[in-house]
Formats: structure tokens, sequence, C-alpha cells
């Protein structure tokens, strides 16, 4: 292994370095140092609060991170605390958005020859992808999308031998579900209609759907609800998901070449030529390449760019098609990179998270007042086609000739249906990159089902992982969208870097599963290598002891403050802020307590109950703790740290809710975007019409006004 006096030389050389707090070398090499070292390399530090603000240096872990978020807040039963995301996904999706702003970065310095700190907040990144905009929602709507905790109902059911797990959101689907469980006096029932009220109702309702689910087996389930286009899933885990008939039709797995152990194949495709992409290299053994690595390192020539550092998108225009979460999530994060992003709705189906309004349907522009819509949209333009007309395919087929992405997220039938194949849209732009996100791919037994975040998580085992081992599996409600939209985000980079080399265009497939089977990889590695069969375990876990979350003595009687240690300075920590309870002295390793983690408990529940959730936060935290109040996602803007990142910022000028509080990017990169990073408002349903039919693609007022009457394009959603 390079030793401190040797790492300088070896940092010199680098294109890139990833940098985070932890070990002595880091401790000696701090970004800034590397920044000196090699001016031309893109360094990237992942920190949980980021390299500057109040709370630089605080004690935290990937649970408190999850706390201080809001994605714990609402998560679980009334009846016992709330309960996090198990698998570290904070952790994956902080590399994962980590990667994102590398590789912009390097297609940035292509143009500039320079170098650029990235400076990655984990706490950001978990805001981002395991809550849904709820900041943004309350400067909407007044009001929180959350005030207490709940379950999906119908959600994760067990069936005769196993468990499925159903996404009812919509009216229509809980009729179709009423009749699946043979309740044809539900169907009279408007009241239930509403999610609110069958949650309110589901000790009078449980009981019967727990009956009908016993009396069938799984797959009988999944026919059954296929059948009546009730989104439907298996829930999968370390030992099941492998073995799923479409993930073994995909290839979704692969081998790992040192272990032989199985493991999740690459998250996204180039089927039609593209990049290439290697296949796995075995992990390195501990200082496998140190000599090769000096004989053949050479430093890198200094940065001499002078030119402005452009953001590393605004030469780009992208066709957004995409609807919901996973797929408008790329174009926000393209357009806040300087992308000129637009957004195609129809009339007929605008993208379903404007049904998601903060106003009465009652309302005039109710449709306008999603905060869902608003969150994953900011920076477009937005415009109507009808995709089900000549005309309106005609006019997407111009906006392709004169964009370098598009995006969808569509079950793969849908722009078969309508004729716009890859080869036709490439005979309207050869050198176009065409990323397509369906849930589950274009191939396999399930390529027509409709997928949802929280199917998908069931699928690949995230909802395994997270819930109480003595209660169902319990949906994350939120990653599963963000990280296929992350994936799907690499991709497009890498068909932009081969498209500069080759003038060549590129079709990408970044199924959601894809991206959810990575974040699992854990689960199907142990069980395929030891038979080892992860398991979820409430809020404890097996790299920190204690874990959990302990009540304290606010009003209201349901706050908490979140416990994580990890280390034994953390442990000893503790011990001195809780008085050196009796019996801790001797429990001087993670196993020991995991093994009396009823006991502690017991103790800190015990201290917690007398005190204020901000008073055992602070005392913790003082002790080198980790330690965080769980927090409603909501009232983030708040938060000092963020706030002195500026992570948050307001959006004026909206036609309809005129100021709104926005999410920003969980990377602060010194070349820019700086905050504030959102150029634009989201779009009003075909808003830019005009703009771009008519000056963009040069249609005159006459014909647009012809269309509109013709229902091609519009500007409100058609009733039914």
């Amino acid at each position: 292994m390079p030793t401190l006096v040797e790492a300088p030389d070896l940092v010199r050389w680098a294109d890139a370095i990833v940098w985070s707090p932890g070990s002595e070398l880091a401790a000696s090499m701090s970004p800034a140092r590397l920044r000196e070292l090699n001016p031309a390399a893109l360094v990237l530090s992942i920190t949980p609060f980021g390299l500057a603000g109040p709370w630089v240096g605080r004690p935290a872990t990937e649970f408190t991170l999850q706390a201080i978020s809001g994605g714990v807040f609402a998560r679980g039963t009334p009846s016992r605390p709330p309960v996090c995301v198990g698998g570290r996904t904070g952790e994956w999706l902080s590399g994962m958005i980590g990667a994102v702003g590398l590789l912009a970065s390097y297609l940035r310095r292509l143009g500039t020859a320079q170098g650029e700190l990235l400076d990655l907040s984990m706490l950001e990144s978990i805001v981002l992808t395991h809550t849904m905009y709820e900041v943004n929602y309350l400067s909407i709507a007044g009001v929180p999308p959350y005030t207490r905790r709940l379950l999906n109902f119908p959600g994760i059911e067990r069936a005769k031998d196993g468990w499925v797990a159903f996404m009812v959101v919509t009216g229509q689907q809980w009729l179709d579900f009423c009749v699946m469980v043979e309740r044809a006096d539900w169907l009279d029932d408007e009241s239930l209609i509403r999610l609110e009220q069958r949650i309110s109702r589901r000790d009078e309702l449980a009981p019967v759907i727990a009956d009908w689910m016993t009396r069938h087996t799984t797959d009988e389930v999944i026919e059954i609800a296929e059948a009546l286009r009730v989104p439907v899933a298996p829930v999968g885990n370390g030992a099941l998901t492998p073995r799923f008939d479409h993930v073994a039709a995909n290839g979704l797995m692969t081998t790992n070449p040192r272990g032989g152990f199985g493991q999740p194949d690459h998250p996204y495709r180039f089927p039609r030529g593209g990049p290439q992409l290697r296949d796995f290299a075995p992990a390195p053994t501990l200082g496998e390449h140190t000599a090769k690595a000096r004989a053949t390192c050479s430093p890198r020539e200094p940065a001499r760019g002078t030119g402005r550092a452009a953001l590393p998108f605004e030469t780009l225009r992208v066709c957004d098609l995409a609807a919901f979460w996973a797929g408008p999530i790329v174009g926000y994060v393209l357009a806040l990179l300087g992308a000129d992003v637009i957004k195609v709705e129809s009339v007929s189906r605008p993208d379903g998270m404007r049904m998601r309004g903060a106003r009465s349907f009652r309302e005039d522009l109710w449709w306008e007042t999603g905060p869902s819509y608003h969150g994953g949209n900011a920076g477009k333009r937005g415009i109507t086609l009808d995709l089900g007309s000549a005309e309106g395919r005609e006019l997407l087929l111009e906006l392709v000739s004169h964009s370098d992405i598009l995006v969808e997220n569509f079950t793969p039938r849908v722009m078969t249906s309508w004729g716009l194949t890859y080869d036709v849209l490439k005979a309207a732009r050869p050198d176009l990159i065409y990323a397509r996100l369906p849930a589950f791919g274009s191939d396999g037994p399930w390529r027509d089902r409709s997928g949802y975040a929280q199917t998908i998580e069931a699928v690949s085992g995230i909802a395994w992982m997270t819930g109480y081992p003595d209660a169902p599996p319990q949906f994350a409600n939120s990653v599963g969208d963000p990280l296929a939209g992350s994936h799907a985000t690499i991709a497009i980079f890498l068909a932009l870097e081969h498209r500069r080399r080759t003038a060549e265009g590129s079709l990408i497939e970044a199924p959601m599963l894809g991206g959810a089977l990575n974040i699992c990889a854990e689960q199907y590695a142990e069980f395929s290598a030891y038979g080892a069969l992860l398991e979820r375990d409430g809020n404890r876990s097996p790299t920190a002891a204690p874990q959990g979350l302990y009540l304290c003595a606010d009003s209201g009687g349901d706050t908490w403050v979140a416990v994580s240690v990890e280390t034994e300075p953390q442990w000893h920590g503790l011990r001195k802020a809780l008085g050196e309870p009796s019996g801790w002295d001797c429990l001087n390793s993670r196993d020991q307590r995991r093994a009396r983690h009823d006991a502690i408990d017991g103790t800190i529940n015990a201290w917690t109950s007398g005190r204020r959730a901000a008073e055992v936060e602070d005392l913790l935290v003082g002790h080198g703790v980790p330690a965080a109040v769980v927090g409603n996602g909501a009232l983030l803007d708040s938060n000092p740290q963020l706030q002195a990142r500026g992570f948050f910022e307001e959006l004026a000028g909206h036609k309809v809710v005129g100021s709104a509080t926005h999410s920003g990017y969980p990377i602060l990169f010194s070349g820019g975007p700086h905050p504030p990073v959102h150029r634009r408002t989201p779009p009003l349903l075909g808003e830019h019409n005009h703009e771009i039919l008519g000056g963009l693609l040069g249609h005159s007022d006459a014909q647009l006004a012809a269309w509109e009457a013709a229902g091609v394009i519009g500007t409100r959603p058609k009733p039914g």
C-alpha cells in the first residue's frame, strides 16, 4: 500500500480523486491539499454535511442522517417507533449522485481543461432521494404532506406462501382491488376512494383482505391482480429475487469474477451499439496494484484552461417525455446543469404528478399546484402534444430533430404503439441519445407490468430489509425512482462521451428494476456466497450498537431521537453522557452490545423519557455521539446547515402558485452552477407551446390555433 510519503506522487497523476474522512491518509490530505497537488484533477468530497457550515465535523451515521432528512418521520405505524429504510440506501445513493457529478464535471473539463472541487453532502443526497419534495409541498399547500406515521394500505400483504406488494394509488385501482378480493359492497362506499379513509378504517378492512390473501398463493394473487390491472409484485430478498423468472430471463444477475457468488449486472444497457460496457473485473486485494502504480504514474499537466467554466450541458437540448419521478429527475439534473429541457405532456394525459394537487379539484388550474410535479420539473420548458394523432407525432419528430437527448419512462408498448421506435427517432436525428426507463425492461415476462417505486422496492428486496422482524416488510416509499433516474443519467453521460468520440447516437435502457437490484447487491452476495439471508431488524444495524429511536418528553408523546454508535469512541461518549450506567463498562465490543441491545435500549429510553429531544441531541452530539431528532421533512428549510449551503431556494414568478421553495442539488460545484441553481419555474401545462412550436420549429400562429382547436395541443387537461 502507498505510504503517506508516497501519496502526493500518486495524487498528481489522477484525473479524479474521491475523498471522504475517516482514515489517516484522508486526514493528511484534505480536499484543499489535493487541489494544490493536482489542480487539473476533479476532486469529489463525500461528507455527512459538506465541507462548510455550522455542522461540519458533527458526528453522524446513515441512520442519523435519515432521521434528520424527514424520511423516517412518517414511516411505520403509530403504535411503534418510526422506522428507517434498511440496507444503507443513503450511502448507495450518495455514491450514485457523486458519480453523476464527476461525469458532468469531466464533460465540462473537456472544454475548459480545468480541475474542480465537488462538495457532496450525504444529508442533502438523502433529502433528495428519501423524501419527496416535502419543503416544496409545505410552501405550496400551506400544510405538510405528513403529520403522523402511516402505512400504505393495501400495501404488502401475506399470501398463502409469501408476501405480495400492491401499489393502490388511484380511485380506479382501489375499485379494481375490491373486485380482486371479492368485496363488491366496498365498490359502493365512495369514502374508500381516498387513501386517508382506507387507512383510518384499516382495523375494519385489513382482516377481510388478509382472509382473502391467505386463501391464495402468491402466483394466484399476482395473476388475478394483473388481469385487473392492479399494480402488483412479489416481495423478493437475497434468496428469492435472483430466482424470479423475469430476473433470470433478462440476465439481470451475473457472477462475481473473484468470489463466484451472484451479484447484479450493469443497471443500464446499450442494446443498439453505443458505449461498450466492460465485464466486471475482480475487486483488488489489499495492495495488489501498488507496484504497478508506482512504476507507471506520472504527474498530470497543470490546468491551463482560461475559458469560462460554462455549465456542463448548456449547449444541449433534451426532449423530456417522462412522467412521475424516475424519468423527470433526469431532466431535473440536466436542466440545473445547463441543458434546455423541454417537457412534453398531452392534454388527455398530463404528467400524473399534476394530479396530486395542493388545491381542491373545484378550483381552476388545480392541476398546476401539484408539489410533487413542481419538485421534479423546475428549470424546464413545457409543451403539449397528442402523440395519438399523426400531427402530434410529426411535431414530436420535428422537436427530436432539434434535440440531443430524449427521455421517457413509459411501459415498452407505448412508444411502439405510436410508431415512435428507436429507428424512427434516429431517422429524425441520427446522433440522438434515446434513454428509456421502463419499470422492468423491454424484454421478459414482466415487460408490460406497470411499475412504481414501491413495487420495484418490493421485488428487489429493499422492502424486505425495511420494517420490524415481527411485522410485514415495508415500502421505503422513495428510493426506487431517484435511483433509476441517477443510473439513467450516468448512462446518458457515457453516451454523450461516446458521441463526442464517434459522432454516433445511442439507445439506452435503464429499467427501474436494474437500479434497485444494484442497491440490494449485499443481500444476493451474502445468500449466494454463504447461505445467509439478511433480514430486517427495525432500526438496528449490523454495523452499529446500540442504534435505535428513543422517545423523549416533548409534548404530544411522539418525539424521538435517533442514536447510532458505530465506534468505540462513540460508545465511550454515550457512556459519559448517560453518567456511566452500571454494567456498561464491560461491553467493549459491538457484538457484546448487540447481545445486550434490549437492556441497553431500556437504559437509554429511561434516560431520554425525562428530557426534551433537543436537549438529548445536544448532550449526545456534545459527547461525540451521532444523534439527531427525528425531523419532519417539510420543515427542513430551517435547518442551519442546509441554509448555510443554500440547498433550498425560492423560485418566484410561477403564474399560479407564485413563489415556492425548491430543493437544489447535493453537490456544490466549484465551477458552477452556484446557488441558486434553478433558472426557471416548473412549466404550466403547454406554457411554451408558442415559444417552442412557433419560435423553435417555425409554425405560424394560425397553424397552432388550428392544432389547439383539434386537441393536438392545449393548456387545459381534457375531462375524463
